[in-house]
């Protein structure tokens, strides 16, 4: 069955002299302040649409691979994923990059690291993301 997430956003202002809102509408996890200091300079406590990407990608690409290493008989006992989303003014995202350490027992390096690069090519949101360049750290902790 299909699923569908919403979110909104209400922005007042200019680009660099607004601010936004962004409303996590399906969970009702509460509300974020956005702004484009908070997306081009620094955060200062406000989150911003590559942070956003970023919690999305590294949770969609922990849940592929842990799903594809239970396939294989090697369920992971724990993954801790980080993504980073670099953000250019004028040019916009200009990369990605995974980083994943794992403790799956009963795998070795070699294979680990295949099934990152297989949950990082066939993860949804990475699939949704092709045109950016994504790149990918893992290692077994």
């Amino acid at each position: 069955m299909a699923t569908t997430r919403s979110a909104h956003t209400v922005w007042e202002g200019s680009l660099t002299e607004g601010s936004g809102t962004v409303t996590f509408d399906s969970s009702g996890i509460g509300e974020q302040a956005v702004s484009w200091p908070a997306r081009a300079e620094q955060a200062n406590g406000k989150t911003s649409p590559e942070e956003l990407i970023a919690a999305a990608h590294s949770s969609c690409f922990s849940m592929a691979l842990s799903h594809g290493l239970s396939g294989a008989g090697t369920p992971p006992s724990r993954l801790t994923t980080s993504a980073d989303v670099t953000f250019q003014p004028g040019t916009g995202i200009t990369g990605i990059h995974l980083t994943v350490e794992g403790t799956v027992p009963g795998i070795d390096e070699d294979a680990f690291v295949a099934a990152a690069e297989d949950a990082k090519a066939n993860c949804p949101v990475s699939q949704a993301l092709t045109g950016t360049t994504i790149t990918l750290t893992a290692k077994l902790g």
